[in-house]
């Protein structure tokens, strides 16, 4: 079997779901999207076996692809803040490769959303509006990787996370929370510079004002479909020895 033959299953672990869904090598999706609420509590092993549930719903996958909420170096997570800290240091590829039997890539989630959602072209910022507020980076199609914007200073001694996440809107309201987006996009305008912004996640569709020309809303499946381009656009890295 050729790289072009290849299905793929994608995964999005997110804070209230996990969803899955096989694409061919086109990105073309095989089968409906499954989903599954997220463990409570959100601990490794409960959230693998429920990612071992959803895969057996798909059809025939010879890969795997994982959007993650937090930060991934080399496979291992580093940050999981909507999770359980037990995420912190696990091998997610190595784990989860060994469960379904098939190689494994993960991402952090926005990274993956952003393959599925940019052009390729210019400085392209992407942020997810979910349980959590998640960024990637883009510079001509080519990731800058590990970009966590969420926990940076945003207003009032909050990060953006504490004025943008799922648990501020619901205690703000949408009209306060929309003011707030409007207010984030300044912000990042003039941080980054960039030339388009993506907004997606959950939450993305509850945006009713008036975006600027160059910011863009992105259905929540880009998510999924990134997934395709995750493996052609940034392969995994070597896989450190263990054996020793």
């Amino acid at each position: 079997m050729t790289m072009a033959d290849r299905n793929t299953l994608i995964v999005d672990i997110g804070g209230s779901g996990i969803k899955a869904m096989v694409l061919d090598a086109a990105g073309n999706p095989i089968g409906s999207r499954t989903r599954l609420p997220t463990p409570r509590p959100a601990k490794p092993d409960a959230i693998l076996e429920t990612i071992v549930k959803l895969a057996k719903r798909q059809p025939d996958f010879d890969r795997v692809s994982v959007g993650f909420p937090g930060v991934i170096r080399r496979g291992v997570i580093l940050t999981a803040v909507n999770l359980h800290k037990n995420w912190i240091g696990l091998d997610l590829e190595g784990a989860l490769s060994k469960r379904l039997g098939k190689p494994v890539h993960a991402l952090n989630d926005a990274d993956v959303q952003g393959f599925g959602a940019i052009s390729g072209k210019g400085v392209e910022l992407v942020v997810t509006l979910g349980t959590g507020f998640g960024s990637a980076l883009f510079i001509d199609g080519k990731l800058v990787p590990n970009l966590e914007a969420a926990h940076h200073p945003f207003r009032g001694g909050k990060t953006y996370e504490e004025h943008l996440g799922r648990a501020a809107l619901e205690k703000a309201g949408r009209k306060k929370w929309q003011r707030r987006v409007m207010q984030a996009i300044a912000s990042l305008e003039h941080l980054f510079n960039y030339d388009t912004l993506y907004i997606g996640g959950g939450n993305a569709r509850k945006i009713k004002c008036n975006l600027p020309p160059n910011v863009k809303i992105v259905p929540n499946v880009a998510g999924l479909l990134g997934g395709i381009a995750l493996w052609r656009d940034c392969p995994p890295s070597p896989r450190p020895d263990r054996s020793g």
